[in-house]
């Protein structure tokens, strides 16, 4: 089958977000052809190339959604009034507010918000753009009436003239997938399955598909869209006004989204439970965990042995999320039982917060463990280290995990916990916070504490300290869990086996004319799918949206063979 693969700012992109897991996927469904659709974040990123692609991928389309030129076009009287109509509806919808005053008018809303995306995309369509429409006098007006309306959120209805022009701006830039030119018969309309490799702007493309040409779309999310526009959305981000007014778009682009889709992949529990509070049908549902590579911690898993058994390893990304400070006052209780245990914290900084947040743990490790000597001779040492991946102690991912007994994860905020699976891979025992999709991940192979908890995070590791048995028999529970749930192997066969349920279930109606030009029947049976070629000429097959009848001279069909006329 033919796959629409639905990207924003990573695959196929070097520099791109989640490239690993959509390369794999590519390539592990050899048997099918991808074409890619992605939308880039940055100059930077088109500037930085693509990866190597394999020969399953039959084109790549590429768009910005950092820039858009204005395409200059001039809507006739007719245009206008369907623009202002349209859009109207929208910001109507979204100034309306998330919480409606009863289920009947909640989805009312949803339809009026739903009918007025795909007005604007038609119009799009028709016109050959839709970005001057929305950097308009009239678009910024439009959205005026809509927070002065009766009814409208009162955060609203008190936004000032510079609020309505970045919400404005914030909208044209959201709906720029609208005047792309993906969506006919020789791109996106011509797929048997359209996969979002994400939700928000990546998965608009696919809701337009299934819109125009009724291509089913798959969604997946790893990282909850909905959730990363609220968190983005801070007090100092932008005026209280603005705030409100995105995150009512962005609730109602994503509820539209997970409404529409005929399958939904979250990548674990917590983004499930994301989709079903923004109103996603529990049974279109299907969680697919983040497929890891196994082999390159094999080595580790089968010789856990080589760990130091005093020594705590925490591995990762040094930001504030991942709370360091509260692991080094819980590494402090630690030692109180245990003078001889160790701490490597190994990761490098993210950006300048990362930075700075790096600098001030080591000022706190240094205060909370002078540097310690054996003797009146020896050269001092302090029993925390903050390391890099390359450096001498650690040069690889599995050295870091292979350094102590015992992984910790101190997190306050937390995704899918890639760290922490990783660690499973190589058998170790670990302790974390109780965050994000960590239970799920870990199940009962580890220790669980409440987040900016150190004393109960000091108890849960001084638990697995005093006990080596312990410590081996959870980390080969840990390592057989992820072996059955987090591999490659197993995540490409799940997907695998989606795509065909979607396309068994929803099959793309297209126009088959036999040599009188009328509908043929059972014209595209089960076998062509098959990837092989097959000889005879090709029957005709019509863009959709167009009438059952034959323009032209007619066209023969292809004769069924003996195999074939046994189906």
């Amino acid at each position: 089958m033919r796959i629409g693969l639905l990207t924003e700012g990573g695959y196929p992109f070097a520099s791109g977000d989640a490239g690993l897991w959509c390369d794999r996927l590519v390539r592990g469904l050899a048997q099918h052809e991808f074409d890619i659709y992605a939308l880039s974040r940055s100059r930077g990123q088109e500037d930085s190339g693509w990866v190597p692609l394999p020969e399953q991928v039959g084109r790549v389309r590429t768009a910005p959604l950092w820039t858009a030129e204005d395409d200059g076009l001039a809507y006739g009287r007719r245009a206008r009034r369907r623009f202002t109509e349209c859009y109207g509806d929208l910001v109507g919808a979204v100034c309306a507010g998330p919480d409606a005053a009863s289920d009947a008018e909640s989805a009312h809303l949803a339809d009026r918000f739903g009918n007025a995306l795909y007005g604007l995309a038609e119009l799009a369509r028709d016109e050959g753009g839709l970005v001057g429409a929305l950097r308009s006098d009239t678009a910024v007006r439009t959205l005026e009436r809509a927070c002065r309306a009766p009814g409208a959120l009162r955060t609203a209805r008190q936004a000032r003239v510079p609020d309505l022009l970045a919400v404005a701006a914030h909208l044209e830039r959201a709906l720029r997938p609208f005047s792309l030119d993906w969506y006919g018969d020789e791109g996106l309309g011509a797929a048997d399955l359209c996969h979002a490799t994400t939700g928000g702007p990546a998965a608009l493309p696919g809701l337009l598909a299934r819109h125009f040409s009724d291509v089913p779309l798959l969604v997946t999310e790893y990282g909850v869209q909905l959730r990363s526009h609220y968190l983005a959305l801070g007090p100092d981000a932008a005026a209280p006004a603005v705030r409100a007014l995105l995150a009512a778009f962005h609730g109602r682009l994503a509820a539209e989204i997970y409404r529409r889709a005929t399958i939904l992949t979250p990548g674990n529990a917590h983004a499930r439970r994301w989709q079903e509070r923004c109103g996603a049908d529990r049974t279109r549902i299907r969680t697919v965990h983040p497929g890891m590579e196994a082999a390159r911690f094999a080595e580790v898993g089968e010789a856990p042995d080589r760990a130091d058994a005093e020594t705590l390893v925490w591995v990762g990304r040094v930001e504030p999320a991942k709370d360091l400070v509260s692991l080094l006052h819980a590494f402090a209780e630690v030692r109180k039982e245990r003078p001889k245990a160790r701490l490597r914290i190994i990761g490098a900084p993210v950006g300048r917060e990362g930075e700075a947040y790096l600098g001030h743990c080591q000022v706190l490790a240094a205060q909370l463990f002078p540097d310690e000597a054996e003797g009146v001779h020896a050269v001092g040492d302090n029993p925390v280290s903050f390391e890099e991946i390359g450096g001498p102690e650690a040069p690889t991912l599995p050295d870091a995990y292979a350094a102590g007994a015992v992984v910790v994860l101190s997190s306050v905020v937390e995704g899918f916990p890639i760290t922490l699976v990783e660690a499973m891979f190589c058998g170790r025992a670990t302790v974390s916070t109780d965050v994000g999709a960590v239970v799920e991940a870990i199940g009962g192979t580890g220790l669980v504490v409440p987040p900016r908890n150190p004393r109960a995070l000091a108890e849960a590791c001084l638990a697995l300290l005093r006990d080596p048995e312990r410590r081996e028999r959870l980390g080969a529970a840990a390592r057989a869990r992820a072996l059955e749930l987090f591999t490659v192997e197993q995540n490409i066969a799940a997907f695998h086996s989606i795509y065909l349920e979607i396309v068994s279930r929803c099959p793309v109606r297209r126009v088959v004319l036999d040599e009188a030009g009328a509908p043929l029947p059972f014209a595209a049976p089960a076998e062509t799918h098959v990837p092989v070629h097959w000889t005879g000429r090709t029957a005709r097959v019509l863009p959709r949206g167009l009438p059952g009848r034959a323009a032209g001279g007619p066209v023969r069909a292809t004769p069924l063979t003996a195999p074939e006329a046994a189906w």
